[in-house]
């Protein structure tokens, strides 16, 4: 799996790249399957432009996920907590959701990111998964569990905004 790692004007800086497991759901048994190259720091992997509210987590697997129980919010990974601490904000961002991975780097990125964002004036709101991340709750859980997640968690107004055509 190839993604394009892009600045908030839509320039790719950068790549990352997943092997595949040809014969499994899972990655490729190697050492390293995941590798990004690139000016990756502020920029993301991006699905959807981001406006007024949009979502950041770490890793493409687990924004995917949740992507599929909120399908209309724009929302980008990180592709680490490090780099996802330091994303760049889009112009007119009022709300950013931080998908959060449940383990110490997570908890660090999820702090940062807020910290930041309340900074500069934008509300920063939490969605946690059950489970390590969102990607587990989607395989281990079920969608139906995933989307009952993400909207207790989610701001009243988002709701039908962004999960309207999700069943």
């Amino acid at each position: 799996m190839i993604a394009a790692v892009t600045d908030l004007d839509g320039r790719i800086t950068g790549a990352h790249r997943t092997w595949l497991d040809p014969d499994r759901p899972y990655k490729a048994p190697l050492e390293t399957p995941r590798r990004a190259m690139g000016d990756l720091l502020g920029n993301a992997v991006r699905f959807g432009i981001g406006t007024d509210v949009m979502a950041a987590g770490e890793g493409i697997e687990t924004v995917l996920s949740l992507r599929q129980a909120v399908p209309r919010m724009p929302m980008l990974a990180g592709l680490s907590a490090a780099h996802l601490a330091a994303i760049a904000f889009p112009d007119g961002l009022r709300r950013l959701y931080i998908v959060r991975d449940n383990d110490p780097a997570g908890a660090g990125a999820r702090d940062a990111l807020a910290d930041r964002a309340n900074e500069a004036g934008i509300e920063a709101l939490v969605l946690s998964p059950e489970l390590d991340d969102f990607n587990e709750d989607l395989r281990t859980l079920g969608l139906p569990m995933l989307r009952a997640r993400a909207r207790q968690q989610m701001s009243f107004p988002d709701v039908p905004r962004f999960m309207a055509h999700a069943a």
